[in-house]
């Protein structure tokens, strides 16, 4: 999707809350990485058509696309969890100036080690994968199994600037991290209990649902 019509979709879409805002203008100031606007938009939409009841989500930063998604859908309860101490305090005072917030569960720790917390308030109907790229595998492993019957996994970031089409990248570190979502998207497309479909917008969502007894 061309900047230009980036821009006409962000210069459409419905004007947020002063308090998103303003969260919107910490993650510049801050440089904390949170959802384009197209892609949270997006996201939410697909939530909308959903309607899930319980939501996990994997990657709180300062809490913007939890508090995003528990706004869009008025009887959703939104686990989150941060291993970051500084996004993870930042996250609860903003979440605790929200009513939205209140139906918001933060956990801190590292979420391949939270599994047995998370369990506790599952199963989920969606699970939404923001995190460290290079261990969405792993996540989706360890997590997709507290999914509730026909659940959903929204997976954001999967086509990385698109540098997941290039042949080559020169800078290792991206190299690997390229080389590590190309493998993810490749096995979630032949994954056995889930259909993948991925869409190229924001950063690109890969969306699993997950198959019932007949296909």
């Amino acid at each position: 999707m061309n900047e230009q019509v980036i821009g006409y979709i962000e210069s459409i879409v419905k004007g947020r809350p002063a308090l998103i805002s303003e969260m919107e203008q910490y993650a510049v100031e801050h440089n904390v990485p949170i959802m384009e606007l197209v892609g949270i938009e997006a996201l939410l939409g697909m939530l909308r058509i959903q309607q899930p009841k319980v939501i996990l989500e994997i990657g709180t930063a300062i809490g913007y696309s939890a508090l995003r998604m528990a706004g869009a859908l008025p009887e959703a309860k939104v686990v989150t969890l941060e291993r970051d101490e500084e996004r993870f305090e930042a996250a609860q005072g903003f979440l605790s100036r929200s009513e939205d917030g209140k139906r918001v569960v933060t956990l801190f720790g590292d979420a391949l080690e939270l599994a047995e917390e998370v369990e506790k308030h599952g199963p989920y109907d969606a699970i939404f994968i923001d995190a460290a790229k290079g261990q969405y595998l792993k996540f989706f492993e360890l997590y997709s199994g507290m999914l509730s019957e026909n659940g959903v996994v929204y997976s954001d970031n999967v086509l990385f600037k698109g540098l997941v089409a290039e042949e080559h990248v020169e800078q290792k570190r991206i190299r690997n991290m390229v080389k590590k979502l190309q493998n993810y998207n490749a096995w979630l497309m032949d994954h056995e209990e889930f259909d993948t479909s991925i869409l190229p917008v924001g950063d690109g969502i890969a969306i699993s649902k997950k198959r019932g007894e007949q296909r």
